[in-house]
């Protein structure tokens, strides 16, 4: 009598299918991305089609990184691309993927589908700051916020994390979320008393406020981009952490994994990430938000799949917000803050009805 043994052997479809599941969906968004913000440049008080958006953009770039060319030199199409709208397509998308990474990363680390970077404080410290310069006298425009902005971001962040490290909770992102919720309402309380003491900080800040990319050139792109970029090569270091943490810290830090080094990791992350785009918009609710849900529908639980698709449906959500806000009120415009207000929160809302909140 002769036996025969059988190994099993997990089937690799599903994964290989989850896989390409992800390329596909990552290739489809690149491509919505690219053409979205090729429609940036078109749209604005004059209309104009994407083949004379294209054939404008050398020129356009020429026109701004030779100091000897003057607007004379070029079309009036040409020094609007460069001057208005190829800027603010370049930080819409920045400032989205900054906001959709980092939305991600804090959703990773406390666990919650439901957080947002602004649970950090970051909005708050950002306010804080550009109201100060702005009763200084020291900035104005929204270029001389961006610096001061990012400033007070990275101070808050720090702050938080001093409040927060200490004692047998530091590795807790409850303790985190508390100490930046008892920040933020210092620094609003500090933000309403400079906005009703002083005209001028009221019209100025009134316009920050609203989160808009009106009126933003080059220089902010500059100011901004290196720290993204940072951000989100941090936020993809990231991920195998948040997987592990996803299966709860207990086997987490039995699997090897410094806890508290990478939430700490992840604060710096967010904040950079957060802050930046802060800084340079104003106030963006519910890209970090609406970001990570969308990305888990196409592409699973992984975060190293989920975090940079996250950023580049944060791009798309904020290209799509900006160009709406351009299009509405023609010829003035909306504010970028308050159209993605318009559409996040009836997603919000829907979050809240049909997902049970993680446990932190």
């Amino acid at each position: 009598m002769t036996s025969s043994t059988t190994t099993h052997v997990p089937p690799a479809g599903p994964a290989r299918s989850g896989s390409g599941r992800f390329v596909l969906a990552l290739v489809l968004l690149g491509a919505l991305l690219a053409g979205s913000a090729l429609m940036s440049l078109t749209v604005g008080s004059r209309v104009n089609s994407i083949d004379e958006a294209l054939h404008r953009v050398p020129g356009a770039l020429d026109y701004l990184l030779d100091p000897a060319t003057t607007p004379g030199d070029v079309d009036e199409l040409t020094v609007l691309i460069g001057t208005y709208r190829l800027p603010r397509t370049i930080l819409a998308v920045l400032c989205g993927a900054g906001l959709g990474a980092a939305g991600a990363v804090i959703q990773g680390h406390t666990r919650n589908p439901l957080a947002d970077p602004g649970i950090l404080g970051i909005n708050a410290g950002a306010a804080a700051a550009v109201v100060t310069v702005i009763g200084a006298g020291v900035a104005t425009g929204a270029s001389g916020y961006v610096y001061p902005a990012m400033v007070g971001c990275a101070v808050v962040t720090l702050l938080i994390f001093l409040l927060s490290s200490g004692g047998p909770t530091a590795a807790n992102p409850v303790t985190v979320i508390l100490a930046g919720v008892a920040v933020s309402a210092l620094l609003m309380a500090y933000v309403h008393l400079m906005v009703l003491s002083s005209d001028t900080v009221l019209d100025q800040m009134r316009l920050w406020a609203t989160g808009s990319l009106a009126g933003r050139r080059m220089d902010v792109v500059t100011a901004i981009a290196p720290v993204i970029c940072v951000g989100l090569v941090l936020a993809l270091s990231q991920a195998p952490g948040l997987n592990l943490i996803a299966l709860g810290t207990t086997t987490a830090a039995s699997l090897g994994l410094p806890v508290a080094g990478v939430r700490a990791l992840g604060l710096v992350t967010v904040a950079a990430l957060g802050g930046a785009a802060t800084a340079a918009a104003g106030p963006l609710s519910f890209v970090g938000l609406a970001a990570p849900h969308i990305m888990r529908t196409l592409a699973g639980p992984d975060y190293r799949r989920i975090i940079p698709g996250a950023a580049v449906v944060g791009a798309i959500l904020t290209l799509w917000a900006d160009m709406a806000g351009r299009v509405m009120a023609r010829p003035d415009e909306m504010a970028m803050g308050i159209v993605l207000a318009l559409v996040g929160v009836p997603v919000f809302i829907l979050l809240v009805r049909r997902r049970t909140v993680v446990g932190l």
